[in-house]
């Protein structure tokens, strides 16, 4: 009876076990209900990556056709043709790229248009004689530069208001000709007010003043050039490191300059010596104005603005007891904090505002490469493309490279590694002394095909149409050198196409370059450039 009883409850209790999974199994259907694994989500991205399942691909939305960026991963190229959005996240070939899993990357941004956007828009029957400009004057430019005919968009926008006797801030894309734009009405304005004062002192009459010997050496030959046939004497006063003994010599001959093109140490030593009076100037011009304006040169500039005659308005300069001096501020880049320092010498009223559409922004008529390199592997890099530029020259027309660094040490180092591999270069950078520097710079002024390996004192203004490419071998530590070291290339009258090749090492080099490339997605100016300086003035206030 027991064991009978003990078998019922174990059979019972079998039952009972069995029936839910019996049931759960049935309900509805014969068959199981399926285990779910993965999440269905992550399911759908497996089956899209191998093409399979009930999911279609997604559809290819880039036709075949020229490239704004092109990337090693073509999935991240953008087409010349779409623009991104202001707020519209861009897919950058730059992202990731500082992580060491990015070594080896690339990408362009390519050439969108052929020639020079100051060359761009301009009137077939424009040209200089229709900005005011004297007949003599133009006789002058002619014979100097017969290759001129017709006047660049800076060149159209800023000489009229100078004519007109209104002081200038210019700011436009390198090589746009804003040398010729102050140069011209400067020269009017000397023609029109004969030198009638005996001076035995070092007195001129209208001043340049750059940033380096390099930069005074290429405008005062400019200059020189147009005032040979006018009878204006052009002078030039740069710090050379003689001395005073040498500073005093150069004085000694500009009592009858008309023209000084000079540096700021240099000035600056000789108005404290008294060695120059800056009384009698009726032009005042700085070149390169982001430059002079940093914190290297600012008290100099400052100084020396603060001796000079600047005429408040354009009536002060005509006045026939105490004639003003006209003020013109150019560069490449739009400096910061202008207002405050102009302030404390002229009416800003008085002042003209001048800006390129293209201010700012990726060169658009130049290719610019980027390539995400480890440091060891930056000089073989630089060899190969070395010597394949060289290769290049044996069978068609080619230009010069320009290798930039960050520094002088850097410079002369890597000037050993190509001696050892017998690559013809020249080395310029700012600790050299001052007549190596000179004789160096004629040589790539004239075309030398040497390679020059140089710091940023070769990147502010200095006019090279015959630079075909620039290699950052060290990334720019700011937007605004990128800016500069770029316009090396691509300048109006070059004679080849330019391109820029940047490599890429550093964390904070890959945060430039990530600015510049979503810049250029964007077709925007690069960001943390905008002055705080008021939009330019109604054409009536001009």
């Amino acid at each position: 009876m027991a064991v009978t009883r003990s078998l019922r409850l174990l059979s019972l209790a079998v039952r009972l076990l069995l029936e839910p999974r019996r049931n759960l199994a049935v309900r509805g259907s014969d068959e199981p209900l399926p285990v779910v694994r993965i999440p269905r989500a992550l399911q759908r991205r497996q089956e899209q990556r191998q093409g399979g399942g009930r999911s279609t691909p997604r559809p290819v939305l880039v036709r075949p056709g020229p490239l704004l960026v092109s990337a090693r991963r073509a999935e991240l190229n953008q087409p010349a043709r779409l623009t991104l959005g202001r707020w519209e996240r861009a897919p950058l070939a730059s992202r990731g790229w500082k992580h060491r899993s990015a070594r080896g990357d690339h990408f362009s941004i390519e050439r969108a248009q052929h020639e020079a956007p100051s060359l761009r828009n301009l009137l077939s029957s424009g040209s200089l004689a229709d900005l005011g400009l004297e007949p003599r004057l133009l006789l002058a430019l002619q014979d100097a530069a017969p290759e001129i005919v017709r006047p660049t968009t800076v060149q159209s926008k800023t000489i009229p208001p100078l004519l007109r006797g209104r002081h200038i801030l210019c700011a436009a894309e390198t090589g746009s000709g804003k040398t010729l734009s102050y140069l011209l009405p400067m020269f009017q304005r000397l023609l029109s007010r004969p030198d009638l004062i005996s001076r035995s002192t070092a007195s001129p009459r209208s001043l340049v003043l750059v940033p380096s010997r390099e930069l005074a050496e290429q405008v005062q030959a400019v200059a020189q050039s147009l005032g040979s046939s006018l009878g204006l004497q052009v002078r030039g006063l740069g710090g050379d490191g003689g001395g005073m003994s040498r500073l005093k010599l150069q004085l000694s001959r500009l009592p009858s300059a008309d023209v000084l093109v000079a540096t700021p140490g240099a000035l600056w030593k000789a108005l404290k010596s008294q060695l120059i009076s800056l009384q009698y100037l009726s032009f005042v011009v700085l070149d390169e104005a982001d430059t002079l304006l940093d914190e290297s040169f600012l008290e100099l500039v400052d100084y020396i603005l603060e001796k000079s005659p600047i005429a408040e308005s354009p009536a002060d300069l005509d006045d026939p007891f105490n004639p003003k001096a006209q003020l013109v501020l150019v560069g490449a880049t739009f400096p910061e904090g202008v207002s405050q320092v102009l302030s404390k010498v002229t009416n800003l009223d008085s002042l003209t505002t001048i800006t390129s559409a293209k201010l700012h922004c990726i060169m658009p008529h130049v290719r610019q490469t980027f390539m995400k390199l480890k440091g060891t592997e930056k000089v073989t890099e630089l060899i190969q493309i070395l010597k394949q530029h060289d290769k290049a020259k044996k069978t068609g027309p080619s230009g010069t490279v320009l290798v930039f660094c960050n520094s002088s040490s850097t410079v002369n180092w890597l000037g050993y590694i190509l001696d050892d591999h017998k690559i013809q270069h020249l080395r310029l950078q700012g600790q050299m002394p001052a007549s190596m520097r000179a004789g160096i710079f004629q040589g790539f002024q004239k075309g030398s095909q040497d390679i020059p390996v140089c710091t940023d004192i070769a990147s502010r203004g200095l006019d090279s149409i015959h630079v075909e490419l620039v290699v950052n071998y060290d990334f720019p530590p700011t937007l605004q050198d990128y800016i500069h070291r770029a316009g090396r290339v691509g300048r109006v009258g070059s004679e080849v196409p330019g391109t820029v090749i940047s490599f890429v090492t550093h964390p904070w080099d890959v945060s430039l370059v990530q600015k510049i490339e979503l810049a250029a997605r964007r077709r925007r100016s690069l960001p943390g450039l905008e002055s705080s300086m008021r939009d330019p003035l109604p054409p009536s206030q001009a």
